[in-house]
């Protein structure tokens, strides 16, 4: 299985940044796919996951109304569209693939089997 992450960058306060997961090595439309991101010194936070099926979506509180987590399963991807972003949104930014979808675990990092390699998203204020 490889998850492969891309679209971060360098950005101002208040831009927008799309990023992308490309998934092989596993049946994709079977996966619930999820963001999470980590900032030097802090853990790794959930960030956004969306559920096989019919693709129900979940999002931590602090993005909610700026971020959109969507996929393609007929391409394999998982994207996070990020509006208005702000300085504390700068961090490494992972896709992960869960196998199950159990909801309760659905924002645990535990719950995921596979991860991507992350891509930087950096916010200058």
């Amino acid at each position: 299985v490889q998850l492969q992450a891309s679209g971060g960058g360098l950005v101002q306060t208040g831009d927008s940044l799309r990023l992308s997961c490309a998934a092989s090595g596993l049946t994709f439309s079977s996966y619930t796919m999820g963001w999470f991101r980590q900032a030097p010194g802090k853990e790794r936070e959930f960030v956004a996951a969306i559920r096989y099926g019919g693709g129900r979506t979940y999002y931590t509180d602090s993005v909610k109304g700026r971020f959109t987590i969507s996929r393609d399963n007929a391409k394999n991807t998982v994207y996070l569209e990020m509006n208005s972003l702000k300085p504390e949104d700068t961090a490494v930014y992972y896709c992960a693939a869960d196998r199950w979808g159990i909801l309760s675990s659905i924002d645990s990092s535990d719950a995921y089997e596979h991860w991507g390699q992350g891509t930087q998203v950096t916010v200058s204020s």
